[in-house]
Parts: C-alpha cells; structure tokens; sequence
C-alpha cells in the first residue's frame, strides 16, 4: 500500500485563501467554523487537525479533504484546470474579470512549469 498522508500545511494555506477571501480574521474564522482558536494555530505550525476539526473546517471552506491526500493511488486533476474551473464558477467575478484572471493564470502556470499546454 502506498505511503498516503495528509498535506496539512498546504491545507491551512488554503483555509488561508478563503479567510481571506471572505475578508475574515482567524478569530472569527474560528467562531463561524466551530473550531477552537488553538487549533487555527496548530494548523498554522504544521499540525493536523483531528477529524472533527477537519470535517467543520472543509465544511466551513467549501474545500475537499482529498485535495490535501497526498501518496495515493489515484489520479489528481492537473493544477491548470482545477483553478480555471474554480475562477469559472465563482459567482463574484464578471465574465471580463474571469477572463482575464484565467488568462493571466495561463500565462504565469506555462511560464513558471514550463510546460506546453494546448487550448
């Protein structure tokens, strides 16, 4: 069986991502999810949450744990697609905006992988 563990730094950096998006503090991160403050902090230095932790977090997020599964066995959606279907569906940019952000999010991802990807 594959070594299969949980990316707990690259979750909270995620769980980051939609505080800030939705303009919260960490304090108050806390109180909408149900968790404790200490546990945010455990997060931030490395630490795993415990399950139920997690559950309310992804719950709260809107993240999926398996995003943060690392040793599997199965076959993870390439980075690219992932953020251009998110930056899609997210209701808060104008078409304009979605373009450009998808755009510039090509741009980097094939300058910085060094990869070529066909539309």
């Amino acid at each position: 069986m594959p070594n299969v563990e949980f990316n707990a730094r690259a979750f909270y950096l995620a769980l980051d991502g939609a505080r800030a998006a939705k303009d919260l503090n960490w304090k108050q991160v806390a109180e909408k999810s149900g968790v404790s403050a200490s546990t945010l902090t455990r997060l931030s230095q490395g630490k795993r949450p415990d399950v139920d932790s997690m559950a309310a977090l992804v719950s709260w997020s809107g993240l999926s744990a398996d995003e943060f599964v690392t040793g599997g066995r199965g076959q993870r959606p390439e980075a690219l697609s992932q953020i251009t279907s998110l930056l899609s569906a997210d209701a808060r940019l104008t078409t304009e905006s979605r373009d450009a952000m998808i755009g510039m999010v090509t741009a980097a991802y094939q300058r910085m992988a060094k990869v070529d990807i066909k539309k």
